[in-house]
C-alpha cells in the first residue's frame, strides 16, 4: 500500500482554514505517544559513540553512520527528490561529519547537530542548482514510504482511500519540490519527520518565529496546489 504522511492528506479537505492545515494537535499526540526511554537510550549511546569516536576509533564512526543514515536518507531525499543527488550529498554530510567529529563539545545532541549539518548543506545544494533535474517523482524510494516516521491510514475504509492514492502521492511530492528550499526543509521536517518547532530552529539555525512563518507559508502555497483533491474529498465524505 502507498503510504501518505498523514499530516499531508490534511490538504486535499477544502473544509479546513489554511493555519490548520497540518494539525498541531495531532502533531503532539504522535510526539508524545513516543517512547521517552527509548529516546534517552539512544542519546547516551549516541554520547558514548562519539566519545569514541573522536579518539579514532572507527568502528564507533561506522556504528553512528549506521544507526542515523536512515533517517538522514529520508531528509535528504524528500527535499530533493532524486536518488542520485541524496547519495552523493550522504557521502558529502557524512565526510562533514567525519572532518569536524572532533570539535563537536556536545553543547546540542549529536542528532540535532547531524541533523544540521545534513539540512544545511541540502539547501545550499538546491540553492546553487541552476537549473532542476528532470524527477521521476513515480520512483518513490520504498525504504522511505514503509519509513516509521511515515504514518499509515488507520480506517479500513476513508474517503481519501477512494482518490488515486498513487496520483495523490505523486502531487503532494511535486507541490513540495515547487517550495523554496528553506521552506522545503521545514516541511519535510515537521510534516514528514515530525521534528518539533524548537528542534528545527536548532537544526537550521534560525528563530521558532522564522520556523512557524516558513511552514505557515508553505502550507498556504501546499494547500493551492493540492486544492484540485478538495472536491474529491468533500463530495465523498458528504455521502
Amino acid at each position: 500500500m502507498t503510504v501518505i504522511p498523514l499530516p499531508l492528506l490534511s490538504l486535499v479537505s477544502s473544509s479546513l482554514p489554511v493555519q490548520s492545515a497540518f494539525p498541531a494537535a495531532a502533531l503532539a499526540g504522535r510526539m508524545a505517544a513516543r517512547d521517552i526511554d527509548n529516546l534517552e537510550k539512544s542519546r547516551r549511546e549516541d554520547e558514548e559513540l562519539v566519545a569514541h569516536a573522536q579518539t579514532g576509533d572507527t568502528k564507533a564512526f561506522d556504528t553512528l553512520l549506521i544507526k542515523h543514515s536512515p533517517r538522514l536518507y529520508a531528509l535528504v531525499y524528500n527535499m530533493t527528490a532524486n536518488h542520485d543527488d541524496t547519495d552523493d550529498l550522504l557521502q558529502d554530510v557524512w565526510a562533514k561529519v567525519y572532518r569536524s567529529i572532533g570539535g563537536f563539545r556536545g553543547q546540542s545532541q549529536f542528532y540535532t547537530w547531524l541533523h544540521s549539518i545534513a539540512a544545511n548543506t541540502t539547501v545550499n545544494f538546491l540553492k546553487k542548482r541552476v537549473r532542476r533535474r528532470t524527477m521521476n517523482l513515480d520512483d518513490l524510494d520504498s525504504g522511505i514510504l514503509q519509513d516509521k516516521e511515515f504514518v499509515e491510514l488507520q480506517a479500513a475504509s476513508t474517503p481519501v482511500r477512494d482518490a488515486d492514492l498513487g496520483e495523490m502521492q505523486k502531487k503532494i511530492n511535486e507541490a513540495i519540490q515547487h517550495l523554496t528550499p528553506d521552506h522545503r526543509a521545514v516541511v519535510t521536517m515537521f510534516d514528514i519527520q515530525g521534528l518539533p518547532h524548537a528542534e528545527i530552529a536548532k537544526i537550521l539555525h534560525v528563530s521558532e518565529g522564522t520556523v512557524r512563518s516558513r511552514l505557515f507559508y508553505a502550507h498556504q502555497q501546499l494547500q493551492t496546489q493540492l486544492s484540485e483533491f478538495a472536491p474529491i474529498h468533500q463530495s465523498t465524505a458528504t455521502k
